[in-house]
């Protein structure tokens, strides 16, 4: 499945089949958001948070995939992510674009 950020694919005819999405939403448990608090104080990378959005955007990605798969697509263009914050502990991660067959 190819995934591009274009929103149109020159020299290549295909027809759209429509919007496709995914989404995850991932909290972190108490102990590691205790411990990225502190990090927070002293500065630097929160890598508990980075690879928890690193998963979510993977998942969320491969939902999206998923679901122009089963439409019969061969690409998604116009690919986009978007986040939001559900609660004070956990972040939603939406991946979408528009599933393309090529003719």
């Amino acid at each position: 499945m190819k995934l591009t950020t274009v929103e149109s694919l020159p020299g290549i005819n295909y027809e759209v089949l429509g919007i496709v999405e995914g989404s995850t939403i991932q909290s972190k448990n108490m102990f590691t958001d205790f411990g990225q608090g502190l990090k927070g104080i002293v500065g630097g990378e929160l890598k508990g948070y980075t690879n928890m959005m690193e998963k979510a955007r993977a998942q969320a990605t491969q939902r999206m995939v998923d679901q122009a798969v089963s439409m019969g697509a061969d690409a998604i263009i116009g690919v986009r992510f978007t986040t939001s914050a559900i609660m004070q502990q956990a972040a939603e991660v939406l991946a979408y674009g528009t599933a393309v067959k090529y003719k």
